[in-house]
C-alpha cells in the first residue's frame, strides 16, 4: 500500500475521531457534519491538485514551478522530472536526425528517398540540381511526374535494379547520371545519382589516346614494314635502296619523336610538383630565339621583345619544353615571308610569355581542343611539319603545374596567339 493511500485513511480516520465525540455528546448530526466537513476539505484539496494536473496535461512541458502539495508534491516531481527527460530524448533525437539529414546533403552524390508508391520523401541539394527536384514544394509528388525521360521511367517501372542506369541530363549539357535504385525498409526505395561524366570524359579520351597512338604508329611501322619486305625480297639498284633506307630512318625518326613526346607528357603527369628555383629568363628567351631562327632557316621575321625580366620560380626543364613548343609550333605553321613576335614581360599580377605570329590561323571550334593529345585541326599539315600532336598537350600540363593558364586567340588566315599567364606567385621578386 502506497504512502499516499495510507495518508489519506489516516486523515479520513482522524476526522471520523473528531466526529464520533461531537456526535455522541452533543449531536449526530454535529458529528456528520464535523465528518463530512474533514472529507469536504479533502475532496476540495484533491481537487484542486487534480485541475492542475487536467491543465498541465492540456500542455505538457518541464514546468519547475509545477508544484503540489502533500502526496501531489510527489506527483507533480515524477511528472516534471518525466517530462524533462522525455524532451532530452527528443532532443538528442532531433539532433541525431538533423545530423543524419546534414550529412546527407553533404554528400556530392544525390540522394533520393521515395515511398512504396514512388512518392519523394526527402531528396538531399545535390540530386535537386541533378533532377530538377525541389524538396520543399515536390515533397510526397511522384518521381516519373517530375523526371519524365522515357528512360528513367521504365528503369524505375521495370522493377529490375540489378544494373545502373545510365542516363544523359536533359537539364545539364554534357552531364551524363549514373542512378541506382536500392531498396530498403518494406518496398521503400533509395535512389543514388552519381554525376560519371567526368569518368565517361576520361574512359572516352583514354580510348581515343590508344586508337591515336595506334594509328600514329601504324602509318610509319606499315612503310618501313614495307621496304624492309621489298628489300628481302627483291634485288634493287643502290641507288633506288639508298632512297629506300632514307624513307625508313625517316620513319623510323618519327616514331622515336612520337615516342619521346609520349615519355616526356607521362614524366610531367607524373613528376613530384616543380620546385622553386629561380630560372633565369633572359637566357631562356635567348635560347628560343636561337632555335626559332635555326628551325626558321631564315624563312621569317622573327622579333623578341623582352629585357629578360621579370625571372620565374619553377621547373627550369618543363619551362623550356612548353615554350619551345609555342615558338616551334609558330614557326611551323607560319608561311615563309611569315613574321613571328616573341613578348616576354610582367603584368599587374603575374607575367606573361605570348607568342604571335602571322600564321594560317585556327578556327574557332578548334581552339577549345587543341591541347588534346594527339588531337589535330589538319592532320596532314601537321605531319608535314613533323608534328606528333603532342606539343601543346605538354604545353598544357606545364604550365598547369605551374599554376599558370594558356590563352588561345586566333583568326584562320591571319595568325594566332598563344600567351601563358604565370600567377605572382611564380614570380621570383614579388
Amino acid at each position: 500500500m502506497s504512502s499516499q493511500l495510507i495518508r489519506g485513511l489516516l486523515l479520513i480516520a482522524g476526522s471520523a475521531l473528531v466526529a464520533l465525540p461531537a456526535g455522541y455528546f452533543v449531536a449526530s448530526w454535529v458529528g456528520w457534519s464535523v465528518f463530512c466537513t474533514g472529507l469536504g476539505l479533502q475532496m476540495v484539496f484533491h481537487f484542486r491538485n487534480f485541475a492542475r494536473l487536467e491543465r498541465w496535461s492540456r500542455a505538457p512541458n518541464a514546468d519547475p514551478d509545477l508544484e503540489g502539495q502533500g502526496a501531489w508534491d510527489e506527483v507533480f516531481g515524477r511528472l516534471y522530472q518525466h517530462e524533462k527527460d522525455v524532451r532530452a530524448q527528443l532532443a538528442r533525437r532531433d539532433a541525431e536526425i538533423a545530423m543524419l539529414i546534414a550529412a546527407g546533403q553533404a554528400l556530392t552524390d544525390g540522394v533520393v528517398l521515395l515511398d512504396e508508391a514512388d512518392r519523394i520523401l526527402f531528396c538531399n541539394t545535390t540530386a535537386e540540381s541533378q533532377l530538377g527536384l525541389a524538396i520543399a514544394s515536390d515533397r510526397g509528388q511522384a518521381i516519373v511526374n517530375l523526371v519524365r525521360q522515357p528512360e528513367f521511367v521504365a528503369y524505375l517501372q521495370g522493377r529490375d535494379f540489378d544494373k545502373p542506369l545510365t542516363l544523359r541530363s536533359e537539364r545539364v549539357r554534357d552531364c551524363t547520371l549514373s542512378i541506382h535504385v536500392i531498396p530498403y525498409a518494406d518496398n521503400h526505395r533509395l535512389l543514388q545519382v552519381k554525376d560519371i561524366t567526368q569518368s565517361e570524359r576520361l574512359d572516352r579520351t583514354r580510348r581515343d589516346f590508344v586508337a591515336n597512338v595506334s594509328h600514329e604508329l601504324r602509318t610509319p611501322l606499315t612503310v618501313l614494314s614495307g621496304f624492309l619486305e621489298t628489300l628481302q625480297e627483291i634485288d634493287v639498284d643502290p641507288a633506288e635502296r639508298r632512297r629506300y633506307v632514307d624513307l625508313m630512318a625517316e620513319q623510323s625518326k618519327r616514331m622515336q619523336t612520337i615516342v619521346q613526346d609520349l615519355l616526356t607528357l607521362s614524366s610531367i603527369e607524373s613528376a613530384p610538383p616543380p620546385g622553386t628555383e629561380v630560372i633565369d629568363m633572359a637566357s631562356l628567351i635567348d635560347k628560343l630565339r636561337r632555335d626559332a631562327e635555326a628551325l626558321s632557316g631564315g624563312r621569317h621575321t622573327i622579333v623578341v621583345e623582352s629585357d629578360g625580366r621579370p625571372d620565374l620560380r619553377g621547373s627550369e626543364p618543363e619551362l623550356v619544353s612548353a615554350l619551345a613548343n609555342l615558338v616551334t609550333n609558330a614557326v611551323r605553321y607560319t608561311p615563309a615571308g611569315g613574321s613571328i613576335r616573341v613578348v616576354w614581360h610582367a603584368l599587374g599580377q603575374g607575367a606573361e610569355f605570348a607568342v604571335e605570329d602571322t600564321g594560317i590561323g585556327i578556327a574557332p571550334e578548334h581552339i577549345p581542343r587543341l591541347t588534346e593529345r594527339f588531337y589535330r585541326v589538319d592532320r596532314g599539315r601537321s605531319r608535314d611539319s613533323g608534328g606528333t600532336g603532342l606539343g601543346l598537350a605538354i604545353v598544357k600540363h606545364s604550365l598547369n603545374r605551374h599554376n599558370a593558364q594558356l590563352e588561345v586567340t586566333s583568326e584562320p588566315g591571319k595568325g594566332s596567339r598563344f600567351a601563358a599567364r604565370f600567377p605572382a606567385s611564380r614570380v621570383a621578386g614579388v
